[in-house]
């Protein structure tokens, strides 16, 4: 596997393989990788001749008082994980390549980033689409790979992508679980052991709001509201937001049809530590991958 930490030695590495008529897979991280990440790496890998991955915290994607400091930084665990699934490169940029003296350019989706995440952390999907089409021009990939568990983020790139003409396929993939539900995230690792435990709260609400569909219930302020009281019922829980939302437009929805699938989305604090998760459902209860829900099954 080979680690690149300059732009310009990236890009001579990739032309000299685009020339051998090779295919690149890419999966761009924040680092502290987990099982997640793997399965991204995995698909790149499986799906394509080459598979990069991207390691880098980027700054522009947090607000004043948010964790930029203490994220965890794990480059050499990092790159021995990414070599047991046999990813071909990793790009490990510093701030200054990626952002050098004079930068002033800013990326934004409009409409999708302003609910639900776009509420509650200003400015957050500017850094995100900024630095997703930074890595998209210096990779230059044929596809690439992003979990569903940061689906705002995922309907965000995928926008960027088509209005920029940027020609690389998004590839959107479910989100991975531990045993118990808990959606796999590097801010788990802020978690006491206590804290861990009841971190399951949030897929059982989701479980909850799937249980009130498969009964018949219909109106997406009831299911809301019935969702907020459950996790209000753990005193280490603080809601940011329970939101139903139409999983194209993020906007929010008043009645469930029959055919329709709706995204359930949440982000609540445990502690100190910001957790968000989701689920795609139809009417009938069944939850979705975001790859069903582009062809239109129904679970």
């Amino acid at each position: 596997m080979r680690l690149f930490h300059q732009i310009a030695e990236l890009r001579t590495y990739l032309h000299s393989l685009r020339q051998e008529e090779k295919s690149v897979g890419f999966v761009p991280t924040m680092g502290a990788l987990h099982e997640g990440h793997l399965s991204l790496f995995r698909r790149a890998k499986a799906d394509c001749d080459i598979a990069v991955a991207s390691i880098f915290v980027n700054p522009t994607q947090f607000g004043p008082n948010e964790d930029f400091q203490s994220y965890p930084r794990t480059l050499q665990q990092d790159l021995q994980l990414a070599t047991t699934v046999g990813l071909d490169a990793v790009f490990a940029p510093d701030v200054e390549e990626m952002y050098p003296a004079g930068f002033q350019t800013k990326v934004e989706v409009e409409h999708l980033s302003r609910p639900l995440e776009g509420i509650h952390r200003p400015g957050h999907f500017a850094g995100v689409a900024t630095v997703v089409t930074k890595l998209l021009n210096i990779v230059q990939p044929d596809r690439a790979y992003f979990g569903q568990k940061d689906y705002q983020q995922a309907v965000i790139i995928e926008r960027m992508v088509r209005d920029l003409n940027i020609p690389t396929e998004v590839v959107v993939l479910p989100t991975v679980r531990e045993p118990d539900g808990l959606a796999l995230s590097s801010r788990n690792a802020y978690l006491s052991p206590e804290e861990r435990q009841k971190a399951t709260v949030l897929f059982r609400a989701l479980l909850l709001a799937q249980q009130a569909l498969c009964g018949g219930e219909r109106n997406a302020e009831k299911i809301r509201k019935e969702m907020e009281a459950f996790l209000g019922l753990e005193p280490s829980a603080w809601v940011d937001y329970v939101a139903i939302v139409n999983p194209e437009t993020l906007e929010s929805v008043k009645t469930i049809g029959e055919q329709d699938t709706v995204l359930v989305a949440l982000a609540v604090r445990i502690g100190t530590t910001r957790l968000i998760d989701n689920m795609l459902l139809t009417a009938q209860g069944a939850s979705l991958t975001p790859m069903q829900l582009r062809r239109g099954e129904k679970g």
